[in-house]
C-alpha cells in the first residue's frame, strides 16, 4: 500500500456540525488500518490526515467518502506522499 496525505482546507461555509462525522469517518479508517495519523492545524483553517492505499484512484475514492468531502464545507487535496 501506498500513502497519501489528505490535506482539508475549511471553506466559510463549512457546518461545524460535520465535524463529529468526519472524526467517526477517520476512526473507522483507523481501526482498518487505513488512517496512520491524522489532526487538526493550529490556525484552525483545516487539518490532514495519512492515508494507505492501493492507488491514487483508490486514495481519492476514499477521501471523496469523507463526510467533511460529501458536506462540501471542506476543499480536499490528495497527494501520494514519498516518506523517507
Amino acid at each position: 500500500m501506498n500513502r497519501y496525505l489528505v490535506i482539508l482546507i475549511r471553506r466559510p461555509q463549512c457546518d461545524p456540525a460535520v465535524v463529529p462525522l468526519h472524526q467517526q469517518f477517520l476512526a473507522e479508517l483507523r481501526e482498518q488500518g487505513r488512517n496512520e495519523m491524522s489532526g487538526p492545524f493550529g490556525d484552525k483553517t483545516g487539518g490532514a490526515y495519512l492515508l494507505r492505499a492501493e492507488s491514487l484512484d483508490d486514495a481519492l475514492a476514499i477521501a471523496h467518502r469523507d463526510p467533511a468531502h460529501v458536506s462540501g464545507g471542506w476543499d480536499i487535496m490528495v497527494r501520494e506522499w514519498l516518506a523517507v
